[in-house]
């Protein structure tokens, strides 16, 4: 049996171009602070929600058309959740497929790795659900994202 992991797909008006640049740049935007873009295989990034974090390295790009990030370290704490989320992340994969669909485009985000049988998955299926499904298609459609806001945490 096949396990089945986090994917979903969003239609945006966006261009090819203007997605991968989410995808590798503008994190920011749309999802949470970083430590720098990403702009050729091998590159690391660091994804911060303090105090939890992941570190990614940049495993394929192909400019337009497709993403592919392996977490390497993770640390990842939330109140209320078993101490093993921590490093459920770690060897898991950020998959997006960008694809134009005539004046539109289509993009696949798959989380490989990220299963039901997780203990992270509700709270992490919430989040993307949140930040790759509403917040980035807003982004791309509208020019404005909902990416997290540390500030916001401590009030």
């Amino acid at each position: 049996m096949t396990e089945k992991y986090y994917s979903r797909e969003i239609t945006v008006s966006s261009s090819p171009a203007t997605v991968y640049k989410a995808l590798t740049a503008e994190f920011e935007k749309w999802w949470t602070t970083t430590n720098n873009e990403i702009s050729a295989v091998g590159d690391l990034i660091t994804f911060q929600f303090p105090p939890t974090y992941w570190t990614m390295r940049a495993l394929k790009l192909v400019p337009g058309k497709y993403v592919e990030l392996q977490c390497v370290e993770a640390n990842h704490e939330h109140s209320g959740l078993p101490e093993s989320i921590r490093d459920e992340w770690k060897d898991t994969k950020l998959k997006w497929e960008i694809r134009k669909t005539g004046k539109k485009t289509k993009i696949i985000f798959m989380h490989a790795g990220l299963s039901p049988s997780l203990d992270c998955y509700k709270i992490c299926e919430a989040g993307w659900d949140y930040f790759f499904v509403n917040s980035l298609k807003k982004y791309l459609d509208e020019g404005t994202g909902m990416p997290f806001d540390p500030m916001e945490q401590r009030t």
